[in-house]
């Protein structure tokens, strides 16, 4: 059947919620504005998936479950995310993560390759990252799997944070992030960090605002306190919960582990604090499944880096333009050495220092 063009675009805009984004973005030609991802329908995202069979799940979160799949035009593998019609918390974040996505273009930020919004259904295409999150490589890890090693954690620290540092610093108006967490944190071959999950994602403060105000929202554990407080988010919100990641790729402890609450060591940044404070027990907060193979001088150059982004006044926080550099010069320093030579330069030091008392 030929459709006349007005009875086309009236389609378009009945199905696709993105309509006038397109049209926005073609009238000035494209550029930045302009809406890359691909329009897929519910009947190509169920091949691609053999109908979301169980063996296809990689896994489930808050508001959806995430599929790989197969897509027939291109072989090309992909993870499909599919969102929970239930409830309109879902559908916002659909909406906010696509136009995030499509606008904003990073290597360590996860690439959408497409959506569908077919009828009730919501549905996200991403590239697929074979190794999955970093919280699959740090917590929890059955034995038969390899510890992340310290130049690993390092080059994921690094690259996390550039991802961010495109979201504060070059993206225009710069984004708060406001949901980083090890989950959200995923892993190509190479263990190079993409940042993924955007339906939180908050435009920031621009002109002589500081702040942007809004519901609280994102992981306990995570959350920094003045944002927890008083709903006021700025782009440091997003430092703090830097820090806790970097605490976690330092430590391997979780934000929150309540396996530890009859120690009182549930909470990781409340664990560390006190720690922080002497730089003779920063040998007690390494990961012991890192066995000592780490740098001495690295190991408190990370701490401190950690230490500065958990600072419970938002002002006292670092940029993160400024721990890209630190921790972009950590991950140079390729550790190569054995745990015998990490205890002696740690021995080492602190002799030294009592000789020259």
């Amino acid at each position: 059947m030929i459709r006349s063009r007005r009875t086309q675009q009236g389609l378009e805009k009945k199905n696709d919620p993105f309509y006038w984004k397109k049209k926005e973005a073609c009238k000035d030609g494209g550029g930045s504005g302009h809406i890359a991802a691909h329009t897929f329908t519910f009947r190509e995202l169920a091949t691609a998936t053999k109908n979301f069979r169980a063996d296809c799940l990689l896994g489930e979160g808050g508001f959806g479950r995430v599929y790989k799949g197969k897509l027939e035009t291109t072989n090309q593998v992909v993870a499909i995310k599919q969102l929970d019609r239930n409830g309109l918390q879902g559908n916002r974040e659909f909406l906010v993560e696509v136009l995030m996505l499509s606008l904003l273009h990073h290597p360590n930020l996860v690439n959408l390759i497409g959506y569908c919004a077919d009828g009730d259904q919501r549905l996200l295409v991403y590239e697929f990252m074979s190794l999955g999150s970093l919280e699959d490589h740090l917590h929890d890890l059955p034995p038969d799997k390899n510890r992340l090693d310290w130049n690993t954690r390092m080059k994921i620290a690094a690259g996390a944070a550039k991802g961010l540092e495109y979201l504060h610093d070059k993206a225009n108006p710069p984004v708060i992030y406001r949901d980083l967490k090890c989950s959200n944190i995923l892993l190509d071959e190479e263990y190079n960090p993409k940042l993924s999950d955007f339906g939180l994602a908050k435009l920031g403060p621009v002109g002589d605002k500081t702040h942007v105000s809004t519901r609280v929202m994102g992981t306990y554990g995570y959350c920094a306190p003045e944002y927890a407080m008083t709903g006021q988010l700025t782009l440091k919100s997003d430092v703090y919960s830097f820090g806790v990641v970097l605490l976690e790729l330092i430590t391997g402890r979780k934000a929150i582990d309540n396996s530890r609450a009859a120690a009182g060591e549930h909470n990781l940044v409340a664990w560390a604090r006190p720690l922080f404070k002497d730089r003779r027990k920063f040998a007690q907060m390494a990961d012991p499944m890192l066995e000592r193979r780490y740098p001495a001088r690295g190991l408190y150059q990370a701490l401190a880096v950690a230490a500065m982004c958990v600072q419970e006044q938002p002002t006292m926080r670092p940029l993160i333009a400024d721990v890209v550099t630190a921790l972009t010069y950590l991950a140079s320093q390729k550790f190569e050495g054995d745990a015998m030579s990490a205890q002696r330069s740690m021995s080492g030091g602190s002799s030294s220092q009592r000789n020259r008392r």
